[in-house]
C-alpha cells in the first residue's frame, strides 16, 4: 500500500483496493455499511479482473495483434533448425 494514496496494488503496480481506517466507536450500522461498500469494490475488482484475463488469455487475438513478431519468430526457428539439420548431414 502506497502511503500517499492509500491503495494497494499488484506486484505489476495494478490498483486492486483501497485502505480503509477503523474508527473506534463505529455503531454496527456504519460497519454494515462500510462492509457493504467493500462489498461493492470487491465486485467490481473481480468484474474488472475477469475482463483482464479474457483479454490476455485470447490467444486468437494475440495472433492477430501480433502476427509481424509471430512471423519473425517462426523464421527465426526455421533458419534454427535447417542449420541444425545442415550441421549434421556433413
Amino acid at each position: 500500500m502506497t502511503e500517499e494514496t492509500g491503495v494497494y496494488r499488484t506486484g505489476a503496480g495494478e490498483p486492486v483496493a483501497r485502505a480503509t481506517r477503523g474508527v473506534p466507536g463505529r455503531s454496527s450500522a456504519q460497519i454494515r455499511r462500510d462492509m457493504e461498500v467493500q462489498r461493492e469494490e470487491l465486485g467490481r475488482s473481480v468484474d474488472a479482473l475477469r475482463g483482464r484475463v479474457a483479454e490476455l488469455t485470447n490467444w486468437r487475438r494475440q495472433v492477430r495483434e501480433h502476427r509481424r513478431e509471430l512471423i519473425i519468430g517462426a523464421a527465426v526457428v526455421g533458419f534454427a533448425v535447417g542449420g541444425l539439420i545442415a550441421l549434421r548431414r556433413r
